[in-house]
């Protein structure tokens, strides 16, 4: 109920990363959820669009994926270890506390 209303009342977007092309939110959260045995990431590897998502947060961004997937691909790489550096870094077993 309390998501219906944020809708409601324009407090809460949801869309894809094309949808936000030109926009800014203070809080974006990205789901970058891959996961296999593979490595691969598919669409996530348009490192264009991932730019374009990754650059409409004015305050707090909020990604959620696979490290160990993600961490495949050399872009997503760099970005792990300067979040890692910068103290951004969470695993799922760290917020389950």
């Amino acid at each position: 109920d309390e998501l219906s209303g944020l809708l409601l009342h324009r407090q809460l977007s949801v869309g894809t990363v094309d949808s936000f092309q030109g926009q800014e939110r203070d809080i974006i959260a990205i789901s970058l959820t891959r996961s296999n045995s593979h490595g691969e990431i598919g669409f996530l590897s348009d490192i264009r669009r991932m730019n374009v998502g990754m650059t409409r947060a004015r305050k707090k961004l909020l990604l959620i994926g696979d490290s160990s997937t993600l961490g495949a691909h050399p872009f997503y790489k760099a970005f792990l270890e300067y979040v890692e550096r910068i103290g951004g870094y969470r695993t799922a077993w760290e917020l389950q506390e």
